[in-house]
């Protein structure tokens, strides 16, 4: 079965995000069972110098208005697509914004060209017998693929399509004078199409036209379902009633893996927890930290309202007041950045901030710290969690998406079980984050306690295995 993936990012190329390492990840979580994936991405700079000789399988004169060609390489085993059109992607910045942070004024063109090409790609265009089984698309920069193939196919032979949605808060909207220049026929224009609240909307057309449609957990899938979630597509997620469905994200466990992770000072298994001291130690000095005998917690994560980090802000005083110390990894909103340093100056040698984002530095923190705060209103499924249990970093989650599909509360049941994996905690306010503070920190006071709960999660199985067969699942089901 042939393949073919469409995105906006993917590692080790380019990430801004969970999608880049999910997207990176399924062409060999796909390969044992059977599945051949290609990868198609846009020519970045970053892109294109890692595949300088790329062969030239097609060039289009106008691609949406912009000359554009079609490279394949092979990079690290992995068969790569690229989009190079200079024009839409050879820029200083980020994938989606300026220098400045602000969203490109042509991110509908940028897109939709891939997404136009991708339909290309899929209905023949490149060698002779190139052509895929299907598509698999991710997210709003590539869901317009569905929506070519079904109103402007390159050939009359069918080819179905899956959109994975990683986030429903970003839906690609567009003002309707874009329409005309996207390169559609005027039926595309309609409620079953592309129309969205009078624009065009990119996710809502990948919606509405893919022959299946996964989010990234199971208890998304079903929350996306209601207002609350659904960004205002609800009501079109829940018309799609069994073409839905959640498929949990994985891990890749040769780069996330305590007992050979190189970026760690001391590596450790299950076994040899105590060794995990020692990176904790070090991950203090890293970050100016006292030592002390409480919890250290970490955040690594963007710091935006989605992801509670106001909340987080109003419950530090707490945090502190009960003898946890932290270390922030992170970049977002600039009124929380703020928050977060003055809480840094107010306790210095407890609280501790660094802007931005460092790969290396996030694996040193997984493998130092005692708890990592994810503290959510809302999360398809969320990496750094996955990432915390492998590396028996316990994390303390809001139970919502993903993060409920994957820990377990240390309730009184589950820690006499013993199977606890972490803490939730529910709604996301500042009494229920601040209670799941102190459980933590009364767990962490009872040694053998605290070891299972990390070894429980150290053992778990996050890896993409199953979730590779049930990708490959529904693709056959698609095909059948």
């Amino acid at each position: 079965m042939k393949v073919l993936s469409v995105a906006s990012e993917a590692v080790p190329l380019v990430k801004t995000g969970g999608l880049a390492d999910v997207v990176g990840a399924l062409p060999a979580a796909l390969a044992d069972e059977g599945v051949e994936v290609t990868t198609l991405l846009p020519g970045y700079p970053a892109v294109m110098q890692a595949t300088k000789r790329a062969r030239v399988l097609h060039a289009w004169d106008s691609l949406l208005g912009e000359p554009a060609r079609l490279l394949s390489r092979t990079l690290e085993g992995t068969r790569l697509l690229v989009l190079d059109a200079p024009g839409l992607y050879q820029r200083d910045g980020g994938l989606y914004a300026d220098p400045s942070g602000t969203d490109w004024s042509d991110n509908w063109r940028r897109f939709c060209a891939l997404a136009r090409a991708a339909a290309d790609v899929a209905g023949g265009v490149g060698p002779k017998g190139a052509g895929f089984d299907l598509v698999h698309t991710h997210d709003w920069q590539s869901a317009m693929t569905s929506a070519y193939l079904r109103y402007a196919p390159l050939s009359d032979r069918p080819v179905p399509s899956v959109l994975t949605i990683h986030n429903m808060a970003f839906q690609g909207w567009f003002g309707a004078e874009v329409f005309p220049r996207i390169g559609l026929p005027r039926a595309a224009w309609s409620i079953d199409g592309v129309e969205n609240h009078g624009g065009v909307g990119m996710l809502k057309a990948g919606l509405a036209t893919a022959s299946a449609v996964t989010t990234v957990s199971p208890t998304y899938a079903a929350e996306i379902r209601s207002p609350e979630f659904g960004m205002g597509l609800d009501g079109l997620i829940r018309a799609r009633g069994h073409d839905v469905s959640g498929i949990l994200n994985g891990i890749d466990t040769a780069l996330w893996n305590p007992q050979t992770d190189r970026a760690l000072r001391q590596r450790y298994t299950v076994r040899t927890l105590a060794r995990r001291q020692g990176n904790k130690r070090a991950l203090e000095a890293e970050f100016g930290l006292e030592p002390g005998d409480g919890p250290l917690f970490i955040v690594i994560s963007r710091l935006t309202w989605q992801k509670g980090m106001d909340v987080l802000l109003e419950c530090l005083d707490h945090l502190v007041g009960i003898g946890g110390r932290l270390a922030l990894l992170g970049s977002g909103d600039a009124a929380i950045e703020e928050g977060f340093h003055e809480a840094a100056a107010r306790y210095p040698g407890r609280v501790a901030v660094r802007i931005g984002y460092d790969e290396e530095l996030s694996h040193r923190m997984q493998g130092g710290g005692d708890a990592i705060l994810v503290p959510s209103r809302f999360e398809p499924c969320g990496l750094t969690q996955l990432y915390g249990l492998a590396y028996g970093c316990v994390p303390v989650v809001a139970r919502t998406g993903g993060l409920a599909d994957t820990v377990i509360d240390a309730n009184p049941a589950a820690l006499m079980a013993g199977v606890a994996t972490g803490v939730q905690h529910e709604p996301v306010g500042y009494h229920t984050l601040s209670s799941a503070l102190s459980r933590t920190v009364a767990l962490f006071s009872r040694p053998e306690v605290w070891r299972q709960i990390q070894s429980n999660g150290m053992a778990a199985d996050f890896s993409w295995g199953a979730s590779g067969r049930a990708y490959a699942a529904l693709y056959r089901s698609l095909l059948a």
